[in-house]
């Protein structure tokens, strides 16, 4: 009769490697709980973005790096290796990713200019409607609507250089900066259209509706033909929920429609380049949905 034979346990170094996937898997929740705990409006976006993501965040993620290590360490000491080592290299593969996208996203907040507010016509700028103001001041915004906004003082901390400039300049040289990457910043102007303000406004609004923003002021009934017009509508995002606010102007001019745009966050210094890439999809759609181009003449 033959005896069984006992499979030998990784005891205690077993209990490290679980304790240390255990803690790199908080960590992605903490993050989480950051984001989605500001959107639902279980703190503001201080303690969410600023306190719990950028301050104490990176902490969190370098400890769950070190535990995982160190129980990579202890799984090797003596068979059996095999089960507790696999626990804890997946509990560092978890952190380290963690940590390298708060490192990636820290790179590219540092090398990107500090924008909140972007627009095709600084010349002449866009103006929001009362009503958009007044969801802008009830929310609490820290970023005001300003003809000619420039970077605040505070800014030059982390963007030697800007502080003190106006925002349209810098907007000016991240564009020109990008124009060859056709990345982050392109190059925002206005389009140009044959049909009436009305007709490429009616476009604008279903464009901005199936993108799942909340129109704010949408084209006004029995609008007439060659009368201005302005649709605005507030795009939120994912995670934390952060709002910026979108207004397409649409002007007659020449015997054709003008069509200038403008993206403003509430919050926050700088917006990672987000409304730059939204005005210019929204360019994009534009141009293609209602036959625009760059220029007035045809």
């Amino acid at each position: 009769m033959s005896e069984a034979i006992e499979t030998p346990k990784a005891g205690w170094r077993m209990k490290v490697a679980i304790f240390a996937l255990c803690t790199a898997i908080f960590t992605v929740l903490w993050f989480a709980v950051a984001a989605l705990g500001t959107k639902w409006g279980w703190w503001p976006w201080q303690v969410g973005l600023g306190q719990m993501t950028i301050e104490v965040g990176p902490r969190i993620a370098l400890a769950a790096v070190v535990v995982s290590l160190v129980a990579q360490v202890i799984a090797l000491i003596k068979a059996p290796r095999k089960q507790a080592f696999i626990l804890a290299l997946g509990a560092t593969l978890i952190a380290a990713f963690t940590m390298f996208r708060l490192a990636g996203l820290g790179a590219q907040a540092s090398a990107l200019p500090p924008l909140h507010d972007i627009q095709t016509d600084w010349s002449n700028p866009i103006q929001y409607s009362e009503t958009l103001m007044e969801a802008r001041a009830a929310q609490g915004e820290t970023n005001p609507v300003l003809d000619a906004p420039t970077v605040p003082d505070y800014a030059e901390a982390r963007w030697p250089g800007t502080a003190g400039r106006l925002v349209s300049e810098i907007q000016e040289e991240a564009e020109a900066k990008e124009a060859g990457k056709g990345t982050v910043y392109p190059t925002l102007e206005s389009l140009y259209f044959d049909g009436t303000p009305a007709e490429v406004a009616a476009i604008a609004e279903r464009v901005m509706d199936r993108k799942g923003w909340e129109i704010v002021s949408p084209v006004p009934e029995n609008a007439d033909a060659d009368s201005p017009i302005q649709v605005e509508a507030t795009a939120t995002s994912g995670w934390f929920g952060f709002k910026d606010d979108v207004a397409i102007r649409l002007r007659p001019e020449n015997g054709v429609t003008r069509v200038d745009i403008r993206s403003t966050s509430r919050v926050g210094l700088s917006d990672l380049g987000a409304n730059s890439t939204r005005v210019y999809g929204l360019m994009i759609e534009l141009e293609d949905r209602a036959d625009g181009r760059r220029t007035p003449g045809t």
